[in-house]
């Protein structure tokens, strides 16, 4: 995928720009780029305990956060795809987004308040994400009760493939939902990043 990130990094190649330079190099491009109408997707990697965090957001909200698990260059090239190939890292458009994941790692923050975009996920699939919130901080529920929640009570499996494809993870809590018999269950993240963050909203 060719980004404005990519001719910013060919433009450094060329003129030996410093990583710092290259930084505000980014920053400028994408604050024009907001002004000027013509950033559909800014995106940028937050440093986390469950691993680096990639986050996306469009005018109308947050729209992706991915694992490195996921592959941080196929995720964006699948919001090139899906959404628009205007993309490009350094907005500003993410500072609260950063901002409350950050009070949330913490143990500050219980819930998000930024807004979403969720036209990455229809149908059920966007049914059971949308009940997600529900399952409050510290809590958990088991796939049979989203199920009912989302008012397909033998929709079990339909919920597990909810969860392992939620494009918000973390934001929208997938990983408060776990196996009748208490047992984690899959995470996109992996188990080990789902344990950490119940973990971390247990302390």
């Amino acid at each position: 995928m060719n980004t404005n990130d990519d001719l910013i990094s060919g433009l450094a190649r060329s003129t030996d720009a410093a990583p710092g330079q290259l930084t505000g190099l980014r920053a400028r491009l994408a604050d024009a780029a907001q002004r000027d109408g013509i950033l559909d997707v800014a995106y940028r990697i937050i440093d986390s305990p469950v691993g680096p965090l990639l986050v996306a957001a469009t005018e109308a909200g947050l729209v992706r956060v991915a694992y490195t698990s996921e592959n941080h260059d196929a995720v964006l090239q699948s919001l090139a795809d899906r959404i628009s190939p205007r993309i490009l890292s350094g907005s500003a458009r993410l500072d609260n987004v950063a901002r409350e994941l950050g009070e949330y790692f913490d143990g500050h923050r219980q819930s998000f308040d930024v807004p979403l975009d969720w036209r990455l996920s229809a149908g059920f699939r966007s049914i059971v994400l949308h009940h997600l919130p529900e399952i409050g901080y510290g809590d958990t529920a088991s796939y049979a009760a989203v199920a009912r929640l989302a008012g397909h009570p033998k929709a079990v499996r339909a919920v597990g493939s909810a969860c392992a494809t939620n494009p918000l993870p973390v934001i929208v809590p997938c990983h408060r939902v776990v196996r009748s018999d208490g047992s984690m269950g899959g995470y996109l993240g992996g188990v080990a990043a789902k344990r950490a963050l119940l973990t971390l909203e247990a302390a």
